[in-house]
Parts: C-alpha cells; sequence; structure tokens
C-alpha cells in the first residue's frame, strides 16, 4: 500500500522502474530516415532516399511535423491551386504535415490528431512507439498513412 501510494504521487523508489515522460522529448528534431516495412518485411524510403523533415513536441503537449522529400516537384504554373495532376499527386503522395496534441505512458505516445494533409487522421487518436537514445529519436507508427510501419530516426536540435 505505501508503495502504491508512493507512485500515486509521483514519488519513486530506488530501483524501481520510472516510465519515460514527455519532458525528454520537448525540443525541436530533425528527420535523418524514414523507412516503411512492409508486410513482407522489406523496406522502403518512406519520403525518398533524400528524406527532410522536422518534428516539434512542445512542454504543454503539442506536437506538429512536416516530412517529405528533399526536392518536391515545381509547379510549372507557379500556382499551388493550378498544379497539374501530376505535380498535385507528388506532392499529397510525397509529404504529410500534421498537428495536434499528445501524452505520454511509459514508451508509447498517444497522438491526437486535430488536423493533417492526411484527411482520413483528422479527429483521429493514434499511438506510437518513441524511444530515445540521447539525442537519437526512434519513432514508430504502426499504421502509416501510405499502408506498413513507418520507422522513423531523428536528431535533437541544439
Amino acid at each position: 500500500m505505501a508503495t502504491i501510494a508512493l507512485l500515486c504521487l509521483g514519488i519513486a523508489l530506488p530501483g524501481a522502474v520510472v516510465a519515460q515522460t514527455a519532458k525528454e522529448f520537448v525540443g525541436t528534431w530533425a528527420l535523418v530516415s524514414s523507412d516503411t516495412v512492409r508486410p513482407d518485411g522489406s523496406r522502403v524510403p518512406t519520403f525518398g532516399s533524400k528524406a527532410t523533415g522536422i518534428l516539434i513536441f512542445s512542454s504543454d503537449g503539442r506536437f506538429v511535423y512536416l516530412f517529405s522529400p528533399a526536392e518536391l516537384p515545381k509547379f510549372t504554373s507557379n500556382n499551388r491551386n493550378t498544379g497539374t495532376p501530376d505535380e498535385n499527386a507528388a506532392v499529397v503522395k510525397g509529404s504529410i504535415a500534421t498537428y495536434g496534441t499528445y501524452s505520454v505512458a511509459d514508451k508509447v505516445f498517444t497522438i491526437k490528431i486535430e488536423h493533417s494533409t492526411f484527411s482520413n487522421w483528422i479527429g483521429a487518436e493514434q499511438t506510437r512507439t518513441i524511444t530515445t537514445t540521447g539525442d537519437e529519436m526512434k519513432w514508430s507508427n504502426p499504421a502509416g498513412s501510405g499502408g506498413g510501419v513507418v520507422e522513423l530516426v531523428l536528431r535533437r536540435l541544439k
């Protein structure tokens, strides 16, 4: 009973396993790599061989990210509203931006998506498995927007 009471108050006993907290994830992270693991186990680069992106976790429980290929096609018309079908498809299939709120329990992030360029996710609650080692973060999404499991590696920006 005493142990349970101490844990409920947030006091950890020496040697006790303490869940990861959101605090260690707060900051700005740059995308290093992104792979989609297909059901057959094969891996393909989610955003092409030269991916770029940023992920920001704030201390008040908010997040935002944008991931894409380093080189998206330029729109011939110089107007995003009049892109060709190929230009539009390349941008939509090649990138994703999402924001919302998050909470952490153990090593699982629960994300509540307020808005996303993949509209099927708007209003959804999803989980991610995220671990950090120093300035490296590994992020796993079991239900990627393009199918398969998406595994990201990110580096904390100073």
